[in-house]
């Protein structure tokens, strides 16, 4: 039986945890709970109706990152942790960076130009030109600061959380068409990772919720 994952596949949270689970071969079931009669089972998985959640049998956690540490003990190979102390609290701050600091910014971007509509909620477009302006430069400059050539890793040379958790936000980006010009080398990175077949194989679905 699949792991049933809750969520919404255009969130960078739920990305993350799909694409955890496809690289390290885990089966995983998506579930859309809507916001305003969610599913009885996903509340139970998250009290506090936080995407995504999990469950597995008779054992539920809520949280991308609980989620993904608890695909890294069941299936501890191919490893998306790594064990070396320098190059786990790496990839640990390269994940907190993108599930904070990167998804905020982004965030403000994507709710008001592309969740709001699909909610019949007016956008603040004032509100997403700020972030677009303001704080996201920010984060792309350090990423153009650190990230490898267009066929490399940020940690230890190999595929990571730290690359999967980073590239995600960028897909949410794309489905805005936001202009990267200004940062060719992350530019070419993050196209080399969303291209693998873990991301990929959400974007039918994800194409098909924004109507194109």
């Amino acid at each position: 039986m699949s792991i049933i994952v809750y969520g919404a596949p255009l969130s960078p949270y739920v990305r993350k945890v799909h694409a955890v689970a496809a690289e390290k071969g885990i089966a995983v079931e998506l579930k859309m709970s809507p916001p305003g009669n969610p599913d009885p089972d996903f509340v139970a998985c998250s009290p506090f109706r936080k995407i995504p959640a999990m469950r597995d049998g008779d054992f539920s956690i809520c949280d991308s990152s609980a989620i993904v540490h608890y695909f890294e003990a069941i299936k501890p190979d191919p490893a998306m942790i790594p064990s070396e102390a320098k190059a786990r609290a790496r990839t640990i701050w390269l994940e907190e960076l993108a599930d904070t600091i990167f998804v905020s910014a982004a965030g403000a971007m994507f709710f008001n130009r592309v969740v709001a509509g699909l909610m019949g909620l007016p956008g603040n477009e004032e509100a997403a030109e700020k972030a677009e302006r303001e704080a996201l430069p920010p984060v792309m400059d350090y990423l153009e600061s650190i990230v490898p050539a267009a066929d490399g890793y940020l940690v230890e040379d190999r595929l990571t959380l730290a690359d999967i958790a980073v590239a995600s936000p960028f897909m949410n980006l794309r489905h805005m068409n936001t202009d990267l010009s200004r940062w060719p080398k992350t530019k070419a990175y993050i196209d080399t990772i969303l291209a693998r077949p873990s991301f990929t194989k959400l974007a039918p679905l994800e194409q098909r919720i924004l109507g194109k």
